[in-house]
C-alpha cells in the first residue's frame, strides 16, 4: 500500500511530529469526515510500500525525511512551489529558499524523489498569464536539476475555493480551452528547456490526442500529459525495487496509482485562499490548535464507531 501524506492539509509543515509517532506506533486512525467512522491505517514497514509527501514548507521536516529513510521507507515529495503574492499565499516560504531545500532533497535521494507542482495557475489582476510565465520561468531556472517533473492545473472553482476567494476580495477568472492551452504550451517549452517535463493534474479537457500520442503540444514542438502525482513507477526508482499498485484515481481523469491518504480537511492553517480543502483559515487555526502529536487522529474528531 502507498500512503499519502496528504493531499488534505500540509503534514510535513505542521504534523510531523505526530507523523514520526505513529510510525513508532504502527498504525494511525484516519477518521471520515462523512459519517465520523475511524479507520486504523498500517503504518509497518510490511504493511506500508511508500509514502508521498505533499506540502508547500519541507522544511520543518527536513530531519522527518531521513527518519523516514532510515526506516526503510521509500518516498516522493510533492512540493508547490508558485510564487504567488501573499493576496493567495499568505504563509509559505519564499521560493528560493524552497529551491535550495528542495535541491538538498535531491542531493540525498536523488532528483525521481521529488516533483515540483506550479499548481495552482490562478489568472487574477495581480497573476495575469504574463506574469505566470515570467514567474514560472524563474521558477523553473531554480529548480533545474532537482527534479525532472513539473506538475500543474488551473484552478478550479469548488465550494470552499470560491468561498475563500470570495471572502478575501479576489476575483478570479477562468480562461478559454485556447487561451488554457497556450500557456500551457509556453510553459511545457520552458520546462522542457530546464530539463523537466510538464504534466497536467487532473485536467483531462486540455490534454489534446496529440500532446497525448505525439508528444506535441501548443505547436511548441513540447507537450505535456496526464500527471500520475501518486506514482508506483517514480517511487520504484526511487525504492531501486518495484512496487505494484494499480491505478485508482480519486476524480475523473486522475491517473494515481492506489494510495490511503491519512490526512483531514479543515486543518491546515496556511491560509491560502485558493484552497479545496479547507471552508475558511480560522476553524483550521482552531482545530491545528487542538492537534495533539501523541493522538490516534490527526486532529480531535468525534468517532461514531470502533476502529477497523
Amino acid at each position: 500500500m502507498i500512503v499519502s501524506a496528504s493531499y488534505k492539509t500540509d503534514i510535513p509543515a505542521f504534523y510531523g511530529r505526530w507523523f514520526l509517532n505513529r510510525l513508532d506506533a504502527g498504525f494511525c486512525t484516519m477518521v471520515n469526515p462523512y459519517n465520523g467512522k475511524g479507520l486504523r491505517v498500517e503504518l509497518t514497514r510490511p504493511a506500508v510500500d511508500g509514502f508521498v509527501f505533499w506540502t508547500k514548507n519541507i522544511g520543518p521536516f527536513l530531519d522527518g525525511l531521513t527518519q523516514v529513510a532510515a526506516r526503510g521507507f521509500p518516498f516522493v515529495v510533492q512540493h508547490s512551489v508558485t510564487g504567488l503574492p501573499g493576496s493567495l499565499e499568505r504563509s509559505v516560504p519564499d521560493w528560493r529558499l524552497t529551491a535550495e531545500r528542495l535541491a538538498g532533497v535531491r542531493d540525498r535521494w536523488g532528483p525521481r524523489a521529488v516533483v515540483w507542482r506550479y499548481d495552482p495557475i490562478a489568472l487574477t489582476a495581480d497573476t495575469p498569464p504574463a506574469w505566470h510565465r515570467q514567474t514560472f520561468a524563474a521558477l523553473a531556472r531554480a529548480m533545474r536539476g532537482t527534479t525532472d517533473e513539473v506538475v500543474v492545473s488551473f484552478l478550479e472553482p469548488y465550494r470552499k475555493t470560491a468561498r475563500n476567494l470570495a471572502a478575501a476580495g479576489v476575483a478570479w477568472r477562468d480562461p478559454d480551452l485556447a487561451d488554457k492551452r497556450a500557456l500551457l504550451g509556453d510553459l511545457a517549452a520552458v520546462a522542457a528547456g530546464e530539463g523537466m517535463r510538464l504534466t497536467l493534474c487532473t485536467q483531462p479537457d486540455l490534454i489534446d490526442p496529440a500532446d497525448a500520442s505525439s508528444g506535441l503540444g501548443a505547436g511548441m514542438g513540447v507537450g505535456w500529459g496526464p500527471a500520475r502525482c501518486v506514482d508506483a513507477a517514480r517511487l520504484s526508482d526511487v525504492a531501486g525495487r518495484a512496487l505494484a499498485a494499480r491505478e485508482k484515481g480519486n476524480r475523473p481523469g486522475c491517473l494515481c496509482a492506489e494510495s490511503r491518504d491519512i490526512g483531514d480537511y479543515d486543518s491546515c492553517p496556511h491560509g491560502c485562499v485558493y484552497c479545496y480543502a479547507v471552508a475558511g483559515r480560522a476553524a483550521a487555526q482552531r482545530r491545528f490548535a487542538r492537534h495533539d502529536p501523541a493522538g490516534e487522529t490527526l486532529v480531535p474528531r468525534p468517532l461514531t464507531g470502533t476502529p477497523s
